[in-house]
């Protein structure tokens, strides 16, 4: 469904105005001032905003209508919440806000049972993330959501995933030369032994490391790469990409140990 060329809520998504990052600026202040002109013009400013994330659920069953309202929901918040005297988009901060807030919509009236101890800490880690959303102007990491909440690491990243959507057990994960790898193939494979949790684990600690070893590890170990080609490409000794290499792979242990 192209959400951009449909009429949603009534509205017409076709004829949807958009706001320059200096208009968004200017209404954002007027905004924080109490004038409810310029917080209308800015709702209505970034609606297209709400199209963007609502693109994540396509296909999925859900009605475009509800998705919206609850996106618009996101969007207000964000608004209401923003810090103007920071010097990020109002984009980098509003869309965080307005998926959590879809997410948090089919989290509720999601079929699956999750049991009550992972819900709660799933919500606390929720709130914590939104708190520190609000408080940093950035997407926090898993570590400061687990610290905010007083919880392991591991325990943090299992709850929000009990409470993730459903992913139908035929997605593709890989496909190279017309043979396609899905989902059911890692389920069953029986020698997998956590592996899965494992890789969310990394992922994860790997986004906390320093630009430069994450494109260390990303050309040894994605590419393929030898030591002595990635210190030509990143123009440091292959010494030196040894032991970042190695500082690297222990951080990311000592994250997932934690």
């Amino acid at each position: 469904m192209q959400y951009n060329k449909v009429e949603i809520s009534g509205i017409n998504t076709s004829e949807l105005k958009t706001l320059s990052e200096s208009e968004t600026r200017e209404l954002l202040i007027k905004t924080k001032q109490g004038d409810k002109a310029a917080r209308e013009k800015l709702i209505r400013g970034n609606l297209r905003l709400v199209l963007s994330v609502l693109q994540k659920f396509t296909g999925r069953g859900e009605s475009a209508d509800d998705l919206f309202q609850v996106g618009v929901i996101g969007l207000i918040k964000a608004i209401d919440n923003f810090n103007v005297e920071l010097s990020v988009k109002f984009s980098t901060y509003g869309v965080p806000m307005i998926l959590g807030e879809i997410r948090r919509f089919l989290r509720d009236y999601q079929s699956v049972r999750v049991s009550r101890s992972l819900r709660d800490l799933a919500y606390k880690a929720m709130q914590a993330k939104e708190r520190l959303l609000a408080e940093e102007q950035r997407e926090p990491s898993i570590d400061m959501i687990a610290q905010a909440v007083g919880a392991k690491r591991a325990d943090v990243v299992i709850a929000l995933e009990a409470i993730s959507d459903p992913v139908s057990l035929f997605e593709p994960v890989y496909s190279d030369s017309g043979d396609t790898l899905y989902l059911l193939d890692q389920v069953s494979d029986k020698s997998d032994n956590g592996s899965a949790l494992n890789e969310l684990l990394v992922r994860d600690a790997v986004k906390n490391l320093p630009e430069r070893e994450r494109n260390i590890l990303f050309l040894r170990y994605i590419r393929g790469k030898t030591q002595v080609e990635v210190a030509k490409e990143v123009g440091i000794s292959q010494a030196q990409v040894s032991r970042l290499e190695k500082g690297a792979i222990n951080n990311i242990r000592s994250q997932i140990q934690a």
